[in-house]
């Protein structure tokens, strides 16, 4: 690409750029951004909807030396390249290659690692604080999604920053969305704010009008401006950053650099926290992400001309599990859905559609959804609690207190566990069945394949304590489907019969072990393979079945092998003082980074071929 945007090397080159090329360079960044996704897939609308507001940022401060805080990160992909990264973009997301979030080790430029939603007003204020405390002077701006305003997290840190008497800027990008649709009250707040155009104009008329009295301009504005609370309460009922102590200006166009860039530099000159509410349009100058942003959001390849999406022809594990759910929810009408702001993603849309008074997206609030539920149930509900591996981190105290505590039938969907690739470390699922099983009360299965995964959510229906279930992202494996016995809690399944070596495998591992069995058996040593079915409670008679003939066990399982399955195999014959050795496939303690989910695997040698290597090397010592 020659143009403008080949002018951009490094931070701050921006500032070389005359004003009336902006529009250009909007355009050409937008252009890049959508060929470039359309390529490696990532985070389109997001990134799109913020080129303008990105620019003006980059204008308007000095970088490294001032802090960029974007709450969750995926809308980094302009930041990243006005800060010299755009020849990164061909490995975005890719192993070894570029991230898709915001990292300290790849620039300087990024402030703050992020991943997950609503956390940036906190790391915001940390800064701020800590440039008291070192006597530094820089500005410190916060980037937060009207989604993430629905995270209670968000909430605590803006009842913190009210008590500032120093620069704080939270920029709100106002685009109506999280991923999906926002839900909750905040978002019909800020839909009145939006569109009482009365107040928006007259305080714009007449600070304008103000500044324009020779020598006392100013003052007299400023005079207005802090007596103004009474009239904004009349026009715009609440007012509910002011009344919590936080300046508020807005609202702004997102996609006008004179607006974005005045509000910005008036924003620096305020001693406290101030909020700058800007409206932006997620998916701006691409049509088929402005009429479609859900889809857009984190989007595989695609064909930029007609905007058709690459999808895969199998049936994914989300997509099982929305089946499942669906026919569990026309047997029982007492199956209700939780969503944390991710119908989509999590496969609810379509019992929210079949079942729209039984199902409940509350916003990014994981710990709310699961309290939530805990309260569903004593209610005499059966609710299923779906959210990303990941996710579910931040509700384990709920979890504990709320669920398990209580012994409530909550049973808690957990999609994309195991690797998921290219999203890294902030979105591996690696840690669910350690935290999972550590929780008294708590059972934890994962289904090999997708039938299984019918059968388990079909088992839950009537189990009546707190489950979780967890099951990767993608494809569905489809392999075994003749071995379907009946889900009997606590029971694994025996699938082939060999000699020596036992191979127990938890969910998505059921297929690699199949494969290792295979390899196996070509250099002349058959072995067992079992479907571990249950984490917790471990089939303790299937262990001590397989003690007895086998001279080693080979637990499998894509999660931390801290904590995991595999230790508690282990822990079991230690304690029954059983002399078996067993031998663990799993994650190492590492943060998991960005990639194609088979390289990752083949990096941490948990691919068939580095499998059976290991154990064939054990074998002939």
């Amino acid at each position: 690409m020659s143009g403008i945007l080949e002018q951009i090397k490094q931070a701050n080159d921006i500032k070389k750029i005359d004003a009336s090329r902006y529009g250009e360079l909007a355009e050409e960044l937008r252009e890049f951004i959508i060929q470039s996704v359309s390529e490696t897939g990532g985070h389109l609308a997001s990134n799109l909807g913020v080129v303008e507001l990105t620019m003006a940022l980059h204008l308007c401060l000095d970088l490294p030396k001032d802090k960029i805080i974007w709450d969750v990160g995926h809308q980094s992909y302009t930041h990243k390249i006005l800060t010299g990264r755009k020849d990164e973009f061909a490995g975005l997301r890719s192993y070894g290659g570029m991230s898709g979030f915001p990292k300290h080790r790849e620039s300087q430029c990024d402030a703050f690692d992020t991943g997950h939603s609503s956390t940036s007003i906190s790391a915001a204020l940390g800064y701020v604080r800590a440039r008291e405390l070192t006597g530094e002077d820089y500005t410190v701006v916060a980037v937060i999604g009207d989604g993430s305003l629905t995270g209670g997290m968000a909430y605590e840190a803006l009842n913190n920053a009210a008590r500032l008497d120093t620069n704080l800027i939270i920029i709100l990008n106002d685009n109506k969305m999280s991923i999906s649709e926002n839900v909750g009250g905040m978002s019909k707040y800020l839909n009145q704010i939006r569109t009482n155009e009365n107040y928006v104009e007259f305080k714009s008329d007449v600070e304008t009008a103000l500044r324009r009295i020779p020598g006392i301009g100013d003052s007299v504005a400023r005079g207005v401006k802090r007596s103004k609370d009474s009239l904004k309460q009349w026009l715009i009922p609440g007012g509910f950053f002011e009344d919590l102590g936080i300046e508020y200006m807005g609202p702004v166009d997102g996609h006008n650099m004179n607006q974005l860039i005045r509000a910005i530099k008036t924003a620096q000159k305020e001693k406290q926290a101030v909020i700058v509410h800007v409206i932006t349009q997620k998916g701006k100058g691409y049509e088929p992400a402005e009429t479609r942003p859900s889809e857009f959001h984190g989007v595989g390849k695609f064909d930029v001309k007609s905007g058709e999406i690459a999808k895969s022809p199998n049936v994914t594990y989300t997509e099982a599990f929305s089946k499942a759910i669906q026919y569990i929810g026309m047997k029982d009408k007492r199956v209700v859905a939780v969503s944390a702001a991710m119908p989509s993603g999590t496969g609810l849309t379509k019992f929210a559609k079949r079942f729209p008074g039984r199902f409940f997206d509350v916003g990014i609030a994981e710990e709310h959804a699961v309290t939530f539920a805990g309260g569903l149930a004593a209610g005499g509900l059966k609710p299923y609690v779906a959210i990303y591996s990941s996710f579910f981190q931040r509700a384990y105290d709920q979890v504990i207190h709320d669920v398990c505590i209580p012994d409530l039938p909550v049973t808690f969907c957990v999609d994309r566990a195991g690797i998921v690739g290219a999203d890294g470390e902030t979105h591996q699922g690696i840690l669910d069945l350690s935290f999972f099983a550590s929780i008294p009360g708590m059972t934890v299965c994962a289904p090999k394949n997708k039938f299984e995964l019918y059968d388990m959510i079909k088992f839950s229906l009537n189990f009546g304590h707190p489950l979780a279930i967890r099951y990767p992202r993608g494809d569905a494996y489809e392999g075994e489907r003749e071995h379907r016995a009946p889900i009997v809690c606590g029971k694994s399944e025996l699938l082939y019969e060999g000699e020596q070596v036992a191979l127990v495998a938890v969910g998505s591992m059921v297929e690699t072990a199949i494969q290792v069995k295979d390899y196996l058996a070509e250099a002349g040593l058959p072995a067992t393979v079992v479907n571990a079915r249950f984490i917790k409670p471990l089939d303790t008679d299937m262990l001590d079945a397989l003690a007895e003939k086998h001279n080693m066990i080979v637990t499998m399982e894509e999660n931390v092998l801290r904590g995991g399955f595999g230790e508690a195999v282990s822990d079991y014959y230690m304690t029954k003082g059983l002399p078996v050795f067993v031998k663990h496939v799993g994650i190492p303690d590492v943060f998991v980074e960005h990639g194609n989910v088979a390289q990752l695997r083949t990096s941490m040698g948990m691919d068939a071929w580095a499998i059976s290597a290991k154990i064939l090397s054990e074998v002939l010592l």
